[in-house]
């Protein structure tokens, strides 16, 4: 463990990620106080906050089992509002294939949106497994950590935090933050401005799977563009 904390890679993930981290301090705290309004204890709360590892199914999570709704019901909802992971695995996947059962199941259970996308770029830029799974470690952990002293905090305080503050903006805004440097081609910026509209477009369906349906539209609005500008020059 010495090693890999010593290590550059971990250490620059760790860093990079830390302006991330103060972005998702707002998120973390409501989060947290959405956990204390909903009952929960302050061991509940940890293990929502540690296990769940997610501010949007965290706060679903919260919201129904206040409202009293069945086990069954909750597990349901987050796994629906986390199939978005699906396409980070599929996208994270022939990077991690080298690399120990291990070290793919920990980096697996530390995948989330920041992390995906600082991640993804780092494996683009070195090629290498084992740095970029190191960077993906410092960078996963950085942020759980930061996670779980937020929810807490959040949890504490509880009810003081008012609700009209709003103070989730700040996820999205963190993202885009990410996720802008990576819009540099046509493609990619075709694929983001179709599933940014299908998004928008598709807010009618049940359990947040517009958000899944307008993935699907940005992968293929991309792929056919690309597939389309290759054979332009061909005629």
């Amino acid at each position: 463990m010495r090693q890999i904390i010593a290590s550059a890679d971990f250490r620059e993930g760790f860093a990079e990620m830390l302006p991330v981290c103060v972005g998702l301090i707002p998120f973390g705290l409501v989060t947290g106080v959405g956990a204390a309004s909903a009952g929960a204890n302050f061991l509940g709360a940890l293990g929502m906050s540690a296990i769940i590892f997610s501010g949007a199914a965290q706060i679903l999570a919260s919201q129904l089992l206040a409202a009293g709704a069945p086990l069954a019901v909750v597990v349901l909802t987050c796994f629906v509002a986390g199939l978005r992971f699906l396409m980070y695995s599929a996208a994270m996947a022939p990077y991690l294939k080298p690399l120990p059962p291990r070290w793919q199941n920990a980096l697996a259970f530390l995948m989330t949106d920041q992390v995906f996308a600082a991640s993804i770029r780092r494996f683009d830029a070195r090629h290498d497994p084992r740095d970029g799974a190191l960077y993906f470690l410092g960078g996963g952990l950085a942020l759980w950590g930061c996670w779980q002293v937020t929810n807490m905090t959040g949890f504490l305080v509880g009810n003081l935090v008012p609700a009209s503050w709003s103070l989730d903006f700040a996820v999205p805004l963190c993202f885009i933050a990410l996720i802008a440097p990576l819009l540099r081609t046509a493609p990619t910026l075709v694929a983001a401005g179709s599933a940014g509209y299908a998004v928008f477009a598709l807010a009618g369906l049940p359990m947040k799977l517009n958000l899944i349906a307008a993935g699907v539209v940005g992968i293929v609005a991309g792929t056919l563009f690309d597939a389309a500008r290759e054979r332009w020059p061909a005629r």
